[in-house]
């Protein structure tokens, strides 16, 4: 059984599902969930125009999928990294 997502954790799953370099194998270490399951959260939280420039930008990506990705990149941590801590994002 899942455990209910916050707003929070909401928010989260889709920062990192916009950022480039988060691969959904991080989002699923983090959350539990899948690739398919981060694409039905980003569509239904999602203004439709948006959702549809995501899809269109991410599918295929290598970096969004660690099995595609080249050897030396071993990372998923976005730029901001260091201002989020237990999955929320800190007041900007």
């Amino acid at each position: 059984m899942k455990k209910e997502l916050t707003e929070q954790d909401i928010d989260r799953i889709i920062e990192m599902g916009w950022e480039d370099r988060t691969p959904f194998d991080a989002i699923k270490l983090q959350f539990g969930l899948k690739e398919q399951e981060v694409i039905d959260i980003m569509r239904s939280n999602m203004k439709l125009n948006s959702f549809k420039l995501w899809r269109k930008r991410v599918q295929g990506r290598k970096t969004k999928h660690a099995k595609k990705r080249i050897e030396d990149v071993d990372r998923f941590k976005c730029s901001r990294q260091r201002s989020i801590s237990n999955n929320k994002v800190s007041k900007r």
